[in-house]
């Protein structure tokens, strides 16, 4: 545990990225096997379950310290990271437990869930005297499934092909999907051989670059350089189909089982050895994409009843090859790829597998015609795939292009706000913010991206300035500050004060050249909810 808590502080404190891919390097150089293989599970974003409940961590903190829970509180709203604070207050242990990464995580901190409240108590209480300091630190981050590090999982790859010379793409492969960290699935991710893709086993995905829309796509060269199709809002993921077997991946590398029957059923008609790269969608009987607030009806249902699969639909459409008969082709051309695609698709010949649709225009005034029609068509604008191009890995320049449409946007009054994480613990920048509707203030949106440094400050200070009530760690404000709210779509929810939802809500700017009865009222939303128009 002591190096590895060595490797989170290294991590955490630089912001050079070859500072950061050494140290990961050193790290996998020295580690046993089963320590390297939690590191990876970690250190790219994957999380042990709940181990304990925070309440119940925050009460006995307080007990172990001394201090009475408001004081615990306090120190908590403070600090604004749970992990940090009990590492602070707690005393110093002096039994340090000086084991290895893995018996730490498999014999200390996974066994906790398993535990009655008595016995959870006692073993936090054994490892708080048991740990000090970075260990510490980042064991209370482990349990509270609070982990995280500014490395990105690209960096982890990079430093472990940097510590056993393995290429970088075989050991992305490698990582992909379902795991379990063990020093065997650890030596199987760095084997010299590579001939090993298991049956199951994803590509990492090809990511596309944003195209500003103030600037267009001109620069990108001629539209007949490019193959371009709508971009969807549904569900990015990879249909395989592999000895006699289906898989359905996510983008975020989940295995989506038994949740999609309709492209289960079209995939029985796929070949052996055949990967396809493409987008799982709510399609209409009349031949239309549904908006994706439907397909959400969807999502994580365990069983999908008759109704719900007459209701919506749901199709896999392809837009990518990535294995042909056992194959590895992404080293093809886009366009070679999207010619064996075709053939492939066609010889299936069922409804919920298709392909998606090439748009052509004569130059980037008729494509940006048919990018107008986005909305219309549940699109969220075009994508840019150059012909020449291979498959990549991840998000690399010049090979996908997103040209999006503009965003819809209002003019919202700030009515909650509530104080960040970690650095930000001490400043107020996560946003609630509310439109009229008869008189009042409704909430239609939360956000907190979109303000430079400077500007947080300013509204940090305005919170501060103008509480008018403390709920927990949220404060209602008076409201008076008004900003414009960015948002992608907006659907009819049922959950909501309002009636409405926004998708993937932003700040843009504040309006202070707006008062709070100057801003948006509710039946301008519904409107934009009729039209499809900001």
């Amino acid at each position: 545990m002591r190096r590895f808590a060595a490797l989170f502080t290294v991590l955490d404190e630089t912001t050079k990225t070859n500072a950061k891919v050494a140290a990961l390097a050193d790290y996998f150089r020295q580690a046993p096997p089963a320590d390297a293989a939690w590191a990876i599970y970690f250190l790219s974003g994957r999380r042990l379950k709940r181990l304990v409940p925070n309440a119940l961590l925050r009460q006995w903190a307080a007990e172990s310290a001394g201090l009475p829970t408001w004081l615990f509180e306090e120190s908590y709203s403070a600090v604004g990271d749970l992990a940090e604070t009990m590492s602070l207050i707690v005393p110093p242990g002096d039994q340090i437990d000086d084991q290895p990464l893995a018996h730490w995580i498999e014999n200390r901190l996974a066994v906790l869930a398993k535990l009655d409240v008595q016995q959870q108590r006692a073993a936090m209480q054994q490892i708080w005297r048991q740990c000090s300091g970075a260990e510490r630190f980042v064991v209370m981050k482990l349990v509270t499934g609070a982990f995280r590090v500014g490395v990105s999982a690209g960096l982890v790859v990079r430093g472990l092909a940097n510590a056993t010379s393995i290429p970088a793409d075989v050991i992305t492969h490698r990582l992909m999907g379902d795991w379990k960290p063990s020093a065997d699935f650890y030596l199987s991710v760095i084997h010299p051989d590579d001939q090993d893709a298991a049956i199951s086993r994803p590509y990492p995905f090809c990511l596309a670059h944003p195209i500003d829309t103030s600037v267009g796509p001109q620069s990108l060269g001629e539209p007949e350089d490019f193959l371009i199709e709508w971009k969807w809002d549904g569900i990015r993921g990879q249909l395989i189909r592999r000895s006699g077997e289906t898989f359905i991946w996510s983008r975020g590398e989940e295995l989506m089982e038994d949740r999609w029957p309709e492209i289960e059923d079209a995939a029985i008609g796929l070949p052996d050895g055949v990967v396809l790269d493409g987008e799982i969608l709510g399609y209409s009987s009349s031949g239309s994409v549904l908006p994706f607030a439907e397909l959400q009806r969807r999502i994580n249902r365990k069983t999908v009843g008759k109704k719900l699969l007459s209701e919506v639909p749901v199709v896999f459409q392809a837009f990518d090859l990535l294995e042909h008969q056992g194959e590895d082709i992404r080293q093809l051309s886009t366009l070679m790829r999207r010619q064996k695609l075709e053939r492939v698709v066609e010889a299936v010949g069922h409804p919920a597998l298709m392909i998606t649709h090439l748009h052509a225009g004569k130059n980037w005034e008729d494509l940006a015609a048919i990018r107008d029609q986005s909305r219309k068509q549940s699109s969220e604008g075009l994508m840019l795939k150059h012909r020449q191009s291979a498959y990549s890995v991840g998000r690399t320049r010049g090979v996908w292009w997103k040209w999006k449409i503009d965003p819809m946007t209002i003019d919202a009054v700030l009515i909650y706000a509530q104080a960040g994480h970690g650095k930000r613990a001490s400043l107020y920048t996560d946003y609630t913010f509310a439109v009229w509707d008869a008189g009042e203030l409704v909430p239609v949106a939360k956000a907190y991206s979109g303000l430079d440094d400077a500007e947080i400050r300013m509204v940090d200070s305005f919170v501060k300035q103008n509480t008018r009530e403390r709920f927990g760690p949220v404060r209602s404000v008076n409201p008076e500050l008004v900003m414009e709210i960015a948002f992608e779509g907006i659907q009819e929810s049922s959950r909501h004060k309002s009636g409405i939802a926004v998708r993937f809500p932003r700040i843009l700017r504040i309006r202070s050249d707006k008062r709070a009865e100057d801003a948006d009222h509710l039946s301008d939303i519904r409107a934009m909810l009729r039209t499809g128009t900001k």
